[in-house]
């Protein structure tokens, strides 16, 4: 499946004018990167994917729509999916996408191919 382009459109509108972002097609979606980190990505399977803090993983996973992120049959901390309901309005959206940046903007920059 391939990914949202309206959901990849309104990350993008939500990340106009942050500096150093890049898109990558990656996990069967489209990836945003900041400095080489993945924030946010709009999934191939629907949805988000979001990149939090890990010890701010389980706390999220309280919230409404969001679910473990699942890699290899495994949960990975540190990563959430947002269904595609949770992200419908930019007022759902933009948290998600600034909580993304703002964690991937804190990572040690990395190195670009």
């Amino acid at each position: 499946m391939a990914h949202d382009e309206d959901l990849a459109n309104r990350v993008r509108e939500i990340l106009a004018g942050t500096g150093d972002v890049d898109e990558k097609r990656m996990f069967g979606g489209l990836a945003f990167l900041v400095r080489g980190n993945m924030a946010v990505a709009v999934s191939g399977q629907g949805g988000l994917m979001v990149r939090v803090p890990p010890e701010d993983t389980a706390a999220l996973l309280t919230r409404e729509h969001v679910e473990p992120m699942v890699m290899a049959g495994r949960e990975t901390r540190g990563w959430l999916r947002v269904g595609a309901d949770g992200v419908r309005t930019r007022r759902q959206l933009r948290p998600w996408v600034v909580r993304g940046l703002d964690y991937a903007a804190g990572l040690p920059a990395k190195k670009r191919r």
